[in-house]
């Protein structure tokens, strides 16, 4: 993994909007209407070198595959992992519960419209019904394959692919305890974490559920610390012999764009966060919930060799931060982790779902990438003069 060693260096969370050309083949093969596989795929190779050549374009230095060929950044491993079945409904927002409860009317609109509303596919929550095994060796290898073609001879640092965290990718009614179907998932997701740093790429673990669990008013404390924490044991068991240095976090909320009132603070999952066997970690510190938090690694001390991503530019605004904004941000954290152990990025993914309306819009987070190599600059400039 590299370092903030002479500049600072940029990158971002994973997720880009898809190519309404690439959507309407997705739609056509979810919904079981005539597509050809090779156009299919064909197109996902394009989309994959597209957006690598845009990110480089854009100023960023360690770049992924926009996750082009998936429905949604969790949503994806129903295809991949065998002993599920899809529960058709409402999405189960019970781990939003006091949030809603305090904006009913603002979350049934969200909910229905602005989160979902353009999906090339309802994404139904999944339920364990049997062993749970990994069955998507040729996905994942095909992924590979179209970043390793779509990032050779571009000038970038350093490449990434994220990967889902065991604790994000359905409910459990097969194994006795929820211990054991953690550690199953764990397992089978390891073949898709190790596969990533095998091919030279960092694998970056999504797991929003860490800070979900944590501002979950339903539970108690004690009941929302435990889960975490058999989240985490199990994760590093599915990394083990995986160099931390090869791995990074990703940690957000769940919600985008919302009053968010109810959101985990930093201080409360830091510790927690930085027991993950990763060598970077990367957290919402843009918008306007989360900003000051920065303040928090004041009092908690990094790790020797590790780094700090934190968010520069907000995933839930089609406002694009200025640079110099962005210059006090990188300073900020700069000055009390150390220059070296930041990296600029952003808050979460842009386009977390494939679909047709992303919250933010396409060509506006070209310009917000475009503006925190600027501010990267700026910052470069103060920390090393």
């Amino acid at each position: 993994m590299e370092r903030s060693t002479d500049r600072i260096l940029t990158t971002h969370v994973g997720s880009l909007a898809r190519p309404v050309d690439l959507l309407d083949l997705m739609k056509a093969k979810v919904n079981g209407a005539p597509y050809a596989e090779e156009d299919y795929a064909r197109r996902i190779s394009a989309a994959v070198a597209e957006v690598v050549s845009k990110q480089v374009e854009s100023g960023i230095d360690i770049v992924t595959d926009g996750e082009q060929s998936k429905l949604g950044f969790s949503a994806y491993v129903s295809e991949r992992l065998a002993g599920y079945e899809a529960r058709p409904g409402a999405i189960d927002s019970a781990e939003f519960s006091q949030e809603v409860a305090a904006f009913p009317e603002y979350y049934e609109r969200y909910f229905g419209k602005a989160m979902h509303g353009g999906a090339v596919a309802k994404i139904n929550p999944v339920a364990c019904i049997g062993p749970v095994s990994y069955k998507g060796i040729d996905a994942l290898n095909k992924d590979i394959e179209n970043l390793k073609a779509a990032v050779a001879g571009v000038d970038k640092v350093d490449v990434f692919m994220p990967a889902v965290a065991p604790g994000g990718v359905g409910g459990n009614e097969y194994y006795p305890t929820e211990e054991e179907y953690l550690q199953a998932v764990g397992e089978a997701m390891r073949t898709e974490y190790k596969a990533i740093v095998d091919a030279g790429f960092i694998v970056q673990i999504d797991d929003p559920w860490m800070t979900v669990v944590r501002g979950d008013g339903s539970l108690s404390l004690d009941d929302r610390l435990r889960k975490i924490e058999l989240a985490v044991e199990v994760l590093n068991h599915s990394l083990r012999g995986i160099p931390p240095e090869q791995v990074r976090l990703h940690t957000c909320y769940g919600i985008n764009e919302g009053p968010r009132i109810h959101d985990a603070e930093l201080k409360d999952i830091v510790g927690i966060m930085l027991k993950v066997n990763a060598g970077a970690y990367s957290f919402e510190a843009a918008n306007p919930r989360h900003e000051h938090e920065y303040h928090v690694w004041e009092d908690v001390k990094l790790p020797e060799g590790k780094l700090i991503i934190p968010g520069m530019v907000a995933h839930a605004s089609n406002i694009v931060e200025h640079p110099e904004l962005i210059c006090e941000r990188i300073v900020r954290f700069a000055n009390i982790v150390g220059r070296e152990n930041v990296i600029a990025g952003t808050d979460c993914g842009f386009s977390t779902q494939a679909t047709y309306t992303p919250e933010v819009h396409p060509t506006v987070v070209w310009a917000k990438f475009q503006a925190i190599a600027a501010g990267a600059q700026l910052a470069t400039k103060q920390l090393w003069g």
